[in-house]
């Protein structure tokens, strides 16, 4: 029977809301917004409770995975390990993926590296906070 680590699960998540509040806020908003195409005028009618709540929700989603994921194998849950998990989940499925949609869709590089390393970055804090409290 698997023993969910709740804290870090709770954890976790908030501390992909609050990468993505820095990432597309201070570090890289506007860049993001040129290469999304988003005005501030745009941007000033969008819902943001619906989209911040809505974005919390699925960072549970993904932190509660990630701990499912973690007790799946036999592996003693340490830092090395987690981050090790976390990085292949963030380069080797999440980028890669992001990747093939972006040069289908023909979106500017920029953008890319932008979003994919968002969730290259969330993923290993979301692993650096199991790897230490679970």
């Amino acid at each position: 029977m698997m023993h969910f680590h709740w804290i870090a699960i709770v954890l976790a998540a908030l501390a992909g809301f609050l990468v993505g509040g820095l990432w597309y806020g201070p570090l890289f908003g506007k860049a993001w917004m040129k290469a999304r195409g988003i005005t501030p005028e745009s941007a000033a009618g969008a819902n943001m409770a619906l989209i911040f709540g809505t974005t919390f929700v699925l960072n549970l989603v993904a932190a509660f995975m990630l701990d499912h994921l973690y007790q799946t194998y036999d592996a003693p849950l340490g830092l090395h390990y987690s981050l090790v998990v976390a990085a292949i989940i963030g380069v080797g499925f999440v980028a890669t993926s992001f990747g093939v949609n972006y040069l289908f869709s023909r979106q500017p590089r920029s953008l890319f590296f932008i979003d994919a390393g968002y969730w290259i970055t969330v993923y290993l804090v979301m692993g650096a906070i199991f790897g230490l409290l679970a």
